[in-house]
């Protein structure tokens, strides 16, 4: 996937777990940039399905993972999608 957010979606894809937990900050180290503030500040940023109009989540759609941010701890949960799992 090119573009300023492939970076995320080769970590997600190269990773064996169904569940992979990483900080804002990890997250960053693996783009290479910093999140924009609506990403520590809004859930919407993370669970939005609409991967054509947000780049980003195209990172991680295309990964067969959703997001589940936790604000407070300022971490997000990306979980291998049930579909993918079925062998």
């Amino acid at each position: 996937m090119p573009g300023p957010y492939g970076p995320l979606f080769e970590f997600l894809t190269t990773r064996f777990a169904d569940r992979v937990v990483l900080t804002l900050k990890e997250i960053e180290d693996v783009l290479g940039f910093a999140l924009p503030p609506a990403a520590r500040t809004e859930a919407a940023w993370w669970t939005t399905s609409d991967s054509v109009a947000n780049e980003h989540a195209g990172s991680w759609t295309r990964a067969n993972r959703t997001a589940t941010p936790n604000m407070r701890a300022m971490t997000v949960l990306f979980e291998r999608s049930a579909f993918s799992r079925v062998r």
